[in-house]
């Protein structure tokens, strides 16, 4: 079985040696990009499963870069960065990113967040290929992770999303709470003061806003989680 290939985008030369020799010791296949482009001829040499990349990259940022890599299913995303304002892990998050961590970093950290990551992926590649829910006339396709409204308008959603509103589906009428939603997303334990879980309910319900007639299909159950009330077919 061929060992996950990393790809670390950082133009820090002393912190992408450190994550390069971080992941060769835990057994990965690894390479390197300082910017977009250098990181667009590495994709394009290499099936990568998992991008480890910081913000404030030379050229187009990491969150521009990021919005560029969102409708590619089975690659991962960690963003690991200086920048630790809430307002930038938001929107790390929103673009599509599957975990956000801030420099300096503990490494031990760092390995378990990306193995979790690539555990997910592998798993999810097997499991919902061709998969396909139909609830309230949506459309969820677990392939190609795009969901149709109604009306045939087609959203592309980041891996987070689509695990989280899976999730909720396969227990419609029940409490999820948001340990089972973050654990099911990233597969780590909720943290104090994590809005990840809140993140991703908010840009899934824009989807089921932004059409005629919206519907809400998720319900806030405060202190516990959310419920999905959509009527499965």
């Amino acid at each position: 079985m061929q060992k996950p290939h990393i790809l670390i985008v950082e133009d820090e030369d002393v912190t992408r040696f450190n994550l390069r020799n971080l992941f060769e010791a835990e057994g990965y296949l690894v390479s390197e990009a300082i910017d977009g482009d250098s990181m667009d001829s590495k994709l394009q040499q290499n099936a990568i499963n998992l991008i480890i990349m910081d913000i404030n990259l030379p050229g187009k940022n990491g969150l521009l870069l990021a919005r560029e890599l969102s409708n590619q299913p089975d690659l991962g995303l960690i963003f690991l960065t200086g920048r630790d304002s809430d307002i930038d892990k938001i929107l790390g998050l929103e673009i599509g990113a599957d975990d956000y961590l801030t420099k300096p970093f503990n490494p031990r950290e760092l390995t378990i967040r990306a193995r979790n990551i690539l555990s997910r992926i592998g798993h999810n590649r097997s499991e919902t290929e061709n998969a396909v829910i139909k609830f309230n006339q949506w459309v969820l396709d677990g392939n190609s992770r795009k969901m149709t409204s109604p009306q045939g308008d087609v959203f592309a959603i980041p891996r987070g999303e689509y695990r989280a509103l899976r999730l909720l589906i396969e227990n419609a009428g029940q409490i999820v709470t948001r340990q089972q939603l973050i654990k099911e997303m990233t597969g780590r334990d909720l943290r104090s003061n994590d809005r990840t879980v809140d993140v991703t309910i908010r840009r899934l319900r824009k989807h089921f806003e932004s059409v005629e007639n919206p519907q809400e299909l998720i319900n806030t159950i405060h202190g516990e989680g959310y419920r999905f009330v959509g009527t499965v077919e």
